[in-house]
């Protein structure tokens, strides 16, 4: 394919796209937030992070497209 087609412009694209993007999260413990670096190459996700400011577990579920974070619901873990 040469470089001038569309469908290799496409994927030269998603190649030099960011799948990390930092976030703000939010703890549902003490109210603080922090940054939080999400691979957006999942589409959805669920883990646990502890708060940076009290240490307490944080349940996430984040829902992403690549390079691009859609939602993330932070519930107390």
């Amino acid at each position: 394919m040469r470089s001038g087609q569309p469908e290799y412009d496409q994927f030269a694209i998603f190649l030099r796209m960011e799948l990390t993007i930092e976030t703000e999260i939010v703890c549902p413990h003490c109210g603080e937030s922090f940054p939080l670096q999400i691979d957006t190459s999942q589409r959805e996700q669920s883990l646990i992070e502890d708060c940076t400011v009290c240490c307490r577990p944080i349940a996430l579920t984040i829902r992403c497209r690549p390079g691009e974070i859609e939602s993330v619901l932070e519930e107390e873990g």
